[in-house]
């Protein structure tokens, strides 16, 4: 064996698959692997110490194909593995170097999922050498004997998973005795048995194989059936208990790969874990395309409000941040706004995040913050604030209405709806001021403040842009031919669909608007959707491969709006104060 031994049979008919990218759902007797046992000199891996390498393919119960060979690691074998594996140093003078075998390793184990016993032993060896010597390691799919042995059989059947007690349980054809090629085609019988063990636990493909000699919980072995008979089709998936109650709702562009993925080793949150065991089936509901998937999913998730989900359950309980309709106007959190209200911003996720707006703007203008009703005839003592100069006292009417409206509440209005530079040069002064005082802790409270009036009047701006428009059409390149189709009301996804390949789409789309959503206008920013699903709907039409397709009015944002202020809100977000001071304009 000083040479490479390479033994394969004709190759012609075997699926060309490579070995990462192997269909998880392929069958186990369609699968090809190749069983792979290495002997080392010990020690950990390094990119050296591989003394022999024995590989077989194998398919359907058929052996493909042989390789082994000595291999010269460069160095000298200490005694004990000379008396292990019975390899002398004398073998292995004239054998190749591991850099020499690789290449044909490589090409061997191509489309093929790599097997072994204690497999991170030998894949830890293999992949050093490849990294040391420069050749791309092709991260095949691996599946451990040792994992799959555990699984499979109890303590009652072997007292322990090593290989010799493994080939002795299944009586192997042939015995390991510590040299590569006998303990390969040894592996490559206990995988067969092995294999015939699984279909008493419903694991019938490569991918359910390797996740099954994975750490899943038994809830998870338990509930895999729920799995089954799932559509590769974008939509949404529901968990429901016995009582038909919806547990969790997700979304996915393939329903029954994402479901899947919530019974392997993978899936690790505990609220997922007591969710499984609750659920008893799994409602599919196919869409068009990914946009109405996510719409859909959000629609479900307010409606019903599930208990394992945490995002999306209450918009609801959105608030916002209204200018009050009185002579000295103040800044109120409210949850809901009326057709009169004329200057608000939001809406927010939180009252916590609307006051944090709210704290911006009092520090750039001189809005009142009591929550006093003054009138225009009567006076009212004066608070501290105004003892400090941190207010003008229209309490007792030291501004008159119509100063108090230029100074303090037209700047708001200008903000949400057009331009905020006057509160954005105020917040930068004051940032500025504290900096150089070295004042850094206020500076950083000023910079959040700043960060919450930039994020909501950006995103205030944007949503109007879009529910301010009647009906929009718009369209992008199906992944296997034809067009998504999406047509939008008001910021409201109305209709979805799909047009064949080869077709035009307009036909799809005619159909579309003729069986669509009904979307009426109304007051604020989102009159008709959550906030959240307008922004997902904007998302999808801002995508570089979406076109529009047609608009009944025009789609615009301020020349002078909020947008342009996207890299000052980042700074704001991610960075230190002194990062602010150069951008006052």
């Amino acid at each position: 064996m000083a040479r490479a031994e390479y033994v394969q049979e004709a190759l012609a008919g075997l699926d060309r698959t490579a070995g990462a990218g192997v269909d998880p759902a392929l069958p186990l007797y369609a699968t090809t692997f190749v069983v792979v046992d290495l002997e080392t000199t010990g020690g950990a891996p390094d990119g050296g110490g591989i003394t022999e390498i024995g590989a077989v393919k194998v398919r359907g119960g058929e052996e493909l194909g042989v390789l082994a060979t000595l291999v010269n690691p460069g160095v000298p074998i200490p005694p004990f593995i000379t008396v292990l594996t019975g390899i002398t140093q004398a073998m292995l003078v004239p054998a190749p170097p591991i850099e020499q075998v690789l290449p044909s390793f490589l090409e061997f184990i191509d489309d093929a999922v790599l097997v072994a016993h204690n497999a991170p032993y030998d894949v830890g060896f293999l992949k050093a050498a490849c990294a040391k010597h420069g050749y791309r390691w092709p991260n095949p799919r691996v599946l451990d004997t040792a994992a799959l042995a555990r699984r499979v059989l109890t303590r009652d059947e072997v007292p322990n998973r090593k290989l010799g007690t493994l080939a002795a349980y299944f009586r192997t054809a042939t015995q390991p005795t510590h040299r590569a090629l006998d303990d390969a085609k040894a592996t490559v019988d206990v995988l067969h048995g092995l294999i015939a063990r699984l279909g008493g636990h419903r694991v019938d493909t490569v991918g359910d194989a390797i996740e099954f000699a994975r750490a899943v919980t038994p809830t998870q072995r338990r509930k895999r059936h729920l799995a089954e008979g799932l559509p590769k089709v974008p939509g949404v998936y529901i968990f429901r208990a016995a009582d038909d109650r919806p547990l969790y709702v997700g979304t996915s562009g393939d329903i029954a790969t994402r479901v899947r993925s919530y019974f392997t080793a993978g899936e690790k949150r505990a609220r997922i874990s007591e969710m499984l065991a609750a659920a008893e089936r799994v409602e599919a509901v196919e869409c068009a395309h990914s946009l109405e998937a996510e719409v859909r999913e959000l629609r479900l998730i307010a409606a019903h409000a599930p208990p394992y989900n945490r995002r999306s359950k209450y918009p609801e309980r959105m608030v916002w941040l209204k200018l009050t309709d009185e002579a000295y106007p103040r800044l109120s959190v409210v949850r809901n706004l009326a057709p009169t209200d004329t200057a608000y911003l939001g809406p927010f996720r939180s009252k916590q995040a609307a006051e944090l707006a709210a704290a911006g703007f009092h520090d750039a203008v001189p809005l009142r913050q009591c929550t006093h009703r003054l009138s225009r005839r009567t006076t009212m003592p004066a608070c501290a604030l105004a003892e400090l100069g941190r207010c003008p006292a229209p309490c007792e009417h030291r501004i008159t209405p119509e100063e108090y409206d230029h100074r303090a509440a037209a700047p708001f209005r200008t903000a949400t709806t057009s331009d905020p530079q006057v509160v954005v040069d105020a917040l930068l002064a004051r940032i500025e001021v504290l900096a150089r005082d070295q004042r850094y802790e206020e500076a950083a409270v000023v910079r959040s403040r700043l960060a919450a009036v930039l994020r909501a009047t950006v995103r205030m701006q944007r949503l109007v842009g879009l529910t301010g428009i009647a009906e929009l059409a718009a369209a992008r390149r199906a992944a296997h031919g034809g067009w998504e189709l999406a047509l939008v009301r008001h910021g409201r996804l109305a209709g979805a669909g799909v047009s064949p390949p080869g077709v035009h789409p307009r036909p799809t789309l005619e159909a579309i608007r003729a069986t669509a959503e009904t979307v009426l206008p109304g007051y604020g920013p989102v009159p008709r959707a959550s906030a959240e699903e307008t922004e997902r709907i904007l998302s999808w039409l801002e995508r570089a491969e979406t076109r529009l397709v047609e608009i009944s009015s025009g789609w615009a944002s301020p020349v002078t709006g909020a947008g342009r202020f996207r890299d000052l809100l980042a700074k704001a977000e991610n960075g230190g104060s002194h990062q602010l001071s150069t951008e006052r304009s």
